[in-house]
């Protein structure tokens, strides 16, 4: 099966980077009708928007045209995006806004955490069969092979174009372009003077203000539990979020298996290697989405000791750690900063608390 057509199918049926979003509404009741509500498709996932509009004016039109600007820019199965021409090596491509936002801030979290997110792992992650690629017949060679042309330092922005130190580069924007798209999202209702709104894109969450209850929008962050079907979800935490942004990165929901070997979708950088440490998910809230998606990227390939060390160093970013102890069961460690998010209650399964929680779309 041609791995575009497996991705697709994979992001239907199982949640994206493992975390499983919640909004906090009252067993018997509906939202009010000044909040608006819309849905739809992006990015081969689905979104959810909820936003307060005391005139019921629907922002839908806007935001899928804002969207397929987007994708214009950053979507690697759009071969006339600039990030594909980008990597076919054409010349006379000029980056915009959104993708020279999106390299610049990949660049600083990079330099953060020593390469551990990496835009130009895409020939690895098309190599081991989760890219926009065909995947390839996996060897170690082949791996040695691509090592080569994987590497931060190898691209630059000079002006308004990429340029190169070896043509054999490829960008991916996946960890990030997602998170970024919440906060364009969210620009767009901050123009239109909305100061409460939600924005949930696959799994990726920008929140400002307060739900239709007057409270902070509320999020469950899910046990790392493989099962790329979706039917035994149970929540590990609970977090209230004020006026900042969230993101998970996992490998519990995308991931196949090798001669019984499980192949997870994030691959490190300085192996050519699917991770396999002990750190199962990483949950980072940051200022904006685009820095909490890198983050949680990047965190998840440093590994717990590595990752909350630097997680502690970076003023404004907290992050929430689940990982598997000398016992084989789920422990979590967190920044000092994370704390103050969590929401002190007990939740055993998504299913005991369907009449308490929406569940917004995780796909």
């Amino acid at each position: 099966m041609r791995i575009q057509k497996r991705r697709i199918i994979v992001l239907i049926l199982t949640l994206v980077v493992g975390i499983f979003f919640l909004l906090f509404y009252d067993s018997c009741s509906s939202p009010k009708a000044d909040y608006m509500e819309l849905n739809g498709r992006v990015h081969g996932t689905f979104y959810k928007i909820i936003y307060e509009s005391p005139d019921n004016k629907s922002y839908q039109h806007e935001i899928d045209s804002l969207f397929h600007v987007f994708e214009l820019s950053l979507s690697t199965f759009n071969d006339s995006s600039i990030i594909s021409r980008i990597n076919r090596n054409d010349t006379t491509v000029v980056v915009d806004d959104f993708f020279r936002s999106v390299f610049e801030t990949a660049n600083q979290v990079s330099e953060r955490t020593d390469g551990a997110f990496d835009m130009t792992v895409a020939p690895l992650v098309n190599a081991w069969g989760f890219g926009f690629k065909k995947k390839e017949l996996l060897t170690s060679t082949l791996i040695d092979s691509v090592m080569k042309h994987v590497g931060y330092k190898k691209v630059s922005l000079v002006g308004n174009k990429i340029v190169k130190t070896d043509s054999l580069v490829m960008l991916d924007a996946s960890a990030i372009a997602k998170g970024y798209s919440c906060d364009v999202v969210a620009s767009l209702l901050d123009s239109k003077g909305i100061s409460n709104y939600m924005i949930d894109i696959g799994g990726e969450v920008v929140a400002k203000g307060y739900n239709n209850k007057g409270k902070r929008w509320t999020i469950g962050i899910e046990k790392p539990i493989d099962d790329s079907t979706m039917l035994h979800v149970s929540l590990q935490s609970i977090v209230q979020l004020n006026d900042n942004a969230v993101a998970t990165s996992g490998n519990y929901r995308q991931y196949y298996f090798i001669n019984g070997q499980k192949i997870s979708h994030t691959i490190n950088p300085h192996t050519g290697y699917p991770l396999g440490h002990n750190l199962l998910s990483t949950t980072v809230i940051a200022p904006n989405c685009k820095l909490a998606d890198a983050y949680a990227t990047a965190f998840l390939v440093m590994g717990l000791e590595d990752g909350l060390m630097v997680a502690n160093s970076i003023p404004d970013v907290e992050a929430y750690f689940i990982y598997s102890d000398l016992q084989g069961n789920f422990a979590v460690q967190y920044t000092a900063g994370f704390e103050k998010y969590l929401k002190k209650k007990e939740v055993k399964t998504a299913a005991a608390e369907k009449n308490k929680y929406l569940v917004l779309s995780q796909f």
